[in-house]
């Protein structure tokens, strides 16, 4: 048997191979340990201070918190909306939570009715995880408490003081200044792709109308933060007031309404439907924007039930319409005033030109009549105007044609919007003969027979009372073409006034024509609204034009009367005028909805109450009214009863028994 044999180049063999791959991976475990040495040397060196600030940031939290909304006030400094505290509960789902079981114990705590809490579930679940959800607002001090001796018991449950939004004056200026409200789906999708952080806090509210809406960015502000201390799992340890950034309150708004002149506006409407503009004849500042009935905007700001707010929309006489902006109506007889001024300056017409009025007017077929069956015989314009004779109107307003009506109407405000700040203004229409062919392709033309009734503010005319306003506003100052002015300053900065604006393009003297037309209605004995239009103001006298725009045919109707009828079926009255009217300085503009009767008589008599109140304000007119009266003319000769008696003179004693 041989022996084995040993081949030692073999043994060499792998022994070289075994060295290089110990060499290999130690040169490999090398690199990385030296690399890992330099890794660790950067961030425990280099990298030292951002990795410290990482953790203190995981440590800390920053909760958003809302500034205060900007206050908007009227023109004298009265509050009209601001901020007061809310006790509010909120509820943050945390990874561990049970909601179901959490919202029955709060509801064990607070009252929360079946169909509240299925839909607190519901929102909490789909809300992001911490994210806080509004359980209840405005609860009681009992309430709070009572919450917050829980609070350890309840994780993601916190009760704390926010600030919620509200307008000390209820109604009478809800559709002025809006409301606010919470934020929805819609708001967040309108804020584009990078919507403000404050959109998504509980306790923000965002404007839903008015003033609220237009301004809301300024009245918003800038958030602060309020640094808190948290666990790993998030969950607040504890405060830190050191690190709170203060919130940026918002902007405060002052506007030009006046509180007493709108609160008392809304008084003199009682149960009626309407709306009433105030405007300065001399600024363009609106004193006062109501519409009649309103509601109370607080409770929009809580939150209406459906049964509330389907009250409110279903009810006939339309308190959420903004019927100074939004509404628009026939002005009636108001418009005459339009109808005179473009045929003054047509040159067609005098104002010594007369027609005379039997009571009805035969044209087209049929007859035309005038509110008065007896007639007002032969008028000129002054009378014309100031008896409101829709027989003249009818003649006039066919002579001079559509054209020329709208040509002089425009100018002075009527079938415009304003920019006043807020939105929904609605345009009305002012007919033409090229409004006709383009609103009325089907029958484009313009037929005669329909002039008449422009003429008398009727037919296919249109208007909202805010332009009735600016009309009346316009013909007072006689020079300028008057803007409305709503906003009077944002955060201090005074915004332009509606006098910078240009000269109206009309004769001065026909304008005052006009006037004295409107002077005689409320001061002429014979006036259409002489009684209803006297202020008893002294020397201050008002000048103004009553309206009644019928709302339904009276062609084979008994009576006119509107005691009979629906409410919807009852004529409108409006009453236009202006004050003092040897020197204006405030225009007002009145329409009650369905009033019923007419301008001199439902109308004439509110705006009377309205603009009395105006004057009244007024500092250098209040001087004129307050001066004393002249002294009366005395004999001095003649015996005065209780004057004083003459001194005590010496004299002897009476007899006795004499009297004394």
């Amino acid at each position: 048997m041989s022996e084995p044999s040993i081949f030692f180049s073999e043994v060499n063999e792998r022994q070289g191979v075994f060295t290089r791959r110990a060499f290999l991976m130690g040169g490999l475990t090398g690199l990385g340990l030296v690399a890992l040495g330099g890794q660790l040397v950067h961030l425990q060196l280099v990298e030292a201070n951002r990795y410290a600030k990482l953790a203190e940031s995981n440590k800390f939290n920053f909760r958003l918190v809302p500034p205060p909304r900007g206050l908007i006030l009227d023109r004298n400094g009265v509050t009209l909306a601001s901020n007061r505290p809310n006790f509010r509960l909120l509820v943050a789902r945390d990874g561990g939570m049970d909601v179901e079981t959490t919202v029955a114990e709060l509801s064990n705590l607070v009252p929360i009715d079946d169909k509240r809490r299925i839909r607190l579930v519901k929102d909490i679940k789909r809300a992001p995880k911490r994210s806080p959800v509004s359980v209840m607002e405005d609860m009681t001090w009992e309430e709070f408490s009572r919450v917050n001796v829980r609070a350890p018991e309840l994780p993601g449950v916190t009760a704390d003081m926010g600030e919620v939004r509200v307008y000390p004056h209820g109604g009478a200026f809800a559709h002025v200044i809006g409301y606010v409200a919470k934020v929805n789906d819609k708001d967040v999708k309108a804020a584009g792709a990078n919507p403000d952080p404050l959109l998504y806090n509980p306790g923000f509210r965002i404007g839903r109308q008015g003033i609220e809406k237009a301004f809301d960015l300024q009245l918003r502000g800038k958030p602060g933060a309020q640094k808190q201390e948290v666990d790993a799992k998030g969950r607040v340890v504890r405060q830190d007031p050191r690190g709170d950034i203060a919130p940026t309150p918002g902007k405060e708004i002052r506007l030009t309404i006046d509180v007493d002149v709108q609160e008392r506006a809304l008084e003199v409407f009682g149960e009626q439907s309407g709306a009433a503009v105030v405007m300065d004849c001399r600024t363009g500042d609106l004193l006062c924007l109501l519409s009649a009935p309103s509601f109370d905007a607080n409770r929009f700001v809580r939150g209406l039930t459906v049964p509330e707010y389907k009250a409110l929309n279903e009810y006939e006489r339309r308190p959420l319409l903004d019927k100074a902006l939004s509404g628009t109506y026939p002005p009636g007889s108001t418009f005459k005033t339009m109808v005179a001024l473009a045929a003054l300056e047509s040159g067609m017409i005098t104002p010594q030109d007369r027609y005379v009025c039997g009571g009805a007017w035969w044209f087209g077929g049929r007859y035309f009549h005038c509110w008065k069956k007896d007639g007002h015989g032969a008028q000129n314009m002054h009378d014309a105007i100031k008896n409101s004779c829709d027989i003249y109107f009818y003649q006039v307003a066919l002579k001079i044609g559509p054209d020329r009506i709208a040509s002089v109407a425009g100018p002075f405000g009527i079938g415009q919007t304003f920019d006043i700040g807020i939105t929904g203004q609605m345009a009305g229409t002012l007919p033409s003969t090229d409004w006709v062919k383009k609103h009325r392709p089907s029958d484009p033309k313009w037929y005669p027979g329909e002039s008449p009734s422009y003429g008398i503010g009727q037919g296919l005319l249109n208007v909202n009372p805010l332009q009735l306003c600016v009309m009346t506003a316009r013909l007072a100052n006689g020079r300028k073409a008057l803007n409305p002015r709503l906003v009077k300053s944002i955060g201090g900065v005074e915004q332009p006034r509606g006098s910078e604006a240009p000269d109206l393009p009309f004769s001065p003297e026909h304008i005052a024509i006009v006037r004295e037309g409107m002077a005689a209605v409320a001061n002429d004995v014979s006036g259409g609204a002489y009684r209803q239009s006297q202020l008893g103001l002294g020397p201050i006298k008002m000048a103004g034009k009553t309206g009644t725009a019928q709302v339904r045919s009276y062609d084979k109707v008994a009576s006119r009367k509107s005691s009979s009828v629906g409410w919807k079926l009852k004529d409108h009255n409006w009453f236009v005028a202006f004050a003092p009217y040897d020197n204006p300085r405030y225009a007002l503009s009145l329409l009650v909805e369905h009033g019923g009767g007419s301008g001199a008589t439902e109308a004439a008599p509110r705006a009377r109450e309205i603009m009395r109140t105006v004057l009244l304000k007024d500092p250098e007119l209040r001087s004129l009214i307050e001066q004393p009266m002249p002294m009366p003319d005395v004999d001095p000769g003649a015996d005065t009863e209780g004057a004083a008696p003459d001194l005590p003179d010496a004299a002897p004693p009476p007899p006795p028994g004499a009297p004394t």
